[in-house]
């Protein structure tokens, strides 16, 4: 497939009119070709504009169409092969088996959702039927069911250039819940993202659907972020970026007459507790297990383990210096752009300044390589010192040495809303780590024991949220089918005639549902 540099507005290829974006590979700071010129305001009508247009008859497809064309997006990414794959490295100077795993992520995601879709239970039907005989006044025959909530704005991230990205779990959960999308390609693989695009777009077009259901748009400056989130037929924005970015774009949409929810995934640390007993007994195990999680993929996850938390003495002295060793053998890694880079760069320059270093790994010997740090502080400077607790984005990790088990919890109210906490324990740490347990369920989304939070799995059961700056609402997940209800809302049909209700509240159950009927889960 011949990229274009041109954006997709329904069935539309269009060329922007704004200032040019252009891919780097940061392997070798080369830029690639085509130029994508960015989308201005008018672009932004047109697809918003066909978005709604689209919305009332695509919420309504039926749960096998939906599913279907869920799948079909899934067959058309596969359908790219080597194409994609060589694009989405060249890109990101991520390793082609990266790529692959995660093209296959992605795509097992969308097809995840389209089981969810057919099952129907995020419809969460609930019927509570006439009882006209009541007394002292009779009740109403009441069924509900959720809708979807309208087009939706997905910001690309730059780190999953798939996963997280066009067709990524925000999109796949949007477009599930009967959503109409428009996504604002990352700037730093338009290219990736122009193919994935025309790979939805196609799968719009061979299931018969509305072109509004899907739009790609790319945008250099805010232009296009912020008349995305303003425009008055957006009513919910998936992002995964940056603090600054993702409150940017709260921010505008609070400021609209009709504020709408925004969904950013930002900024988290990812604290790991190493409890005295697995620490006595498994040292230098944890340090190999950290120091891998520590430096995968540059350490470009959200859930990094940014923070390591433990009280002080010969265990954990044991515990760094191995460490230590491990990380100075750890090769320098590029990074997905010069602008990720340089923040890191930044961000270990800032950290140096408040903190010992104790690790560096192996010098760079290319453009854009991070080298990995590992850092070291007292308690009581962590708890006075903000700069401490910053996300360094990359491979670096800041030891936290307390001087008792209040401390770790005098550490640990400190922190601000995590994505993930780990703890590494044994069974005589059992009593210190319930103990904890109270404070980490208030500040993360997901707990961890004796495993590594880098890693998300796409499951019925997964979290991946989290209270302030983890993310902009606490109460949702952006992986997992439970992502699907960031779309939804409950509608509430009272005395409707069985011709006139939705499919999924008909009296005969046509759809075969698990109802909540009059109080009752049907079987």
């Amino acid at each position: 497939m011949t990229l274009t540099g041109k954006m997709l507005i329904g069935q539309q290829l269009l060329g922007g009119t704004r200032d040019v974006i252009r891919a780097i590979n940061p392997a070798t700071d080369a830029p690639l070709e085509p130029a994508y010129a960015g989308g201005s305001g008018e672009h932004v009508e047109q697809a918003c504009a066909l978005a709604w247009a689209a919305f009332d008859r695509y919420r309504e497809t039926s749960l096998a169409q939906r599913a279907q064309f869920l799948e079909t997006i899934a067959e058309n990414i596969e359908a790219l092969g080597d194409t994609l794959i060589e694009r989405a490295a060249a890109e990101t100077g991520l390793p082609v088996p990266r790529i692959q795993g995660e093209r296959g992520r992605t795509c097992a995601q969308l097809r995840t959702f389209a089981r969810t879709v057919r099952a129907g239970e995020w419809l969460d039907v609930r019927v509570d039927t006439a009882q006209p005989q009541r007394q002292p006044l009779p009740r109403a025959d009441l069924r509900q069911r959720h809708v979807a909530l309208g087009p939706v704005a997905v910001f690309g991230a730059s780190n999953f250039p798939l996963a997280f990205s066009v067709a990524g779990g925000d999109t796949a959960s949007a477009l599930a819940a009967g959503c109409p999308v428009i996504v604002k390609a990352h700037a730093a693989h338009p290219g990736t993202s122009e193919l994935v695009g025309r790979a939805v777009a196609k799968a719009v077009s061979d299931c018969g659907l509305p072109e509004g259901v899907f739009s790609l748009l790319y945008g250099s400056g805010r232009e296009v972020g912020i008349a995305l989130v303003t425009d008055p037929r957006i009513k919910a924005v998936g992002f995964t970026g940056s603090r600054s970015g993702g409150i940017a774009l709260t921010q505008a949409a609070q400021a609209r007459p009709e504020p709408i929810p925004v969904y950013a995934e930002m900024s988290s640390i990812n604290p790991v507790y190493l409890f005295a007993a697995a620490l006595e007994a498994r040292s230098a195990a944890l340090a190999q297990g950290f120091v891998a999680s520590l430096t995968q993929g540059a350490g470009q996850f959200c859930t990094n383990p940014g923070l390591v938390i433990a009280v002080r003495g010969p265990a954990l002295d044991r515990f760094i210096q191995q460490a230590a060793d491990l990380l100075s053998r750890s090769a320098a890694q590029t990074m997905l752009t010069p602008g990720i880079f340089s923040a890191f760069q930044a961000g270990v320059g800032a950290l140096s300044q408040h903190a010992k270093v104790v690790a560096r790994g192996v010098p760079a010997q290319g453009p854009n390589q991070g080298q990995a740090h590992l850092f070291v502080t007292e308690a009581s400077a962590f708890l006075t010192n903000e700069h401490l607790q910053a996300e360094v984005f990359g491979a670096a990790s800041l030891i936290v040495a307390c001087a008792d088990s209040e401390e770790v919890r005098q550490v640990s109210e400190q922190l601000e809303g995590q994505l993930t906490a780990t703890l590494q324990m044994d069974e005589a740490d059992l009593a210190n780590a319930k103990a904890l347990l109270p404070v980490l369920e208030r500040k993360a989304g997901r707990l961890l024991v004796n495993g590594w939070p880098t890693g998300v799995e796409v499951s019925d059961a997964m979290v991946h949220g989290g209270p302030f700056p983890a993310t902009s609402d606490a109460r949702s997940t952006s992986v997992g089918t439970a992502a699907i209800l960031r779309f939804l809302r409950p509608v509430c049909y009272q005395d409707f005639p069985d011709a006139l209700l939705p499919t999924a509240l008909q009296q005969d159950n046509p759809l075969l549902l698990r109802r909540l009927l009059d109080g009752q889960r049907e079987a």
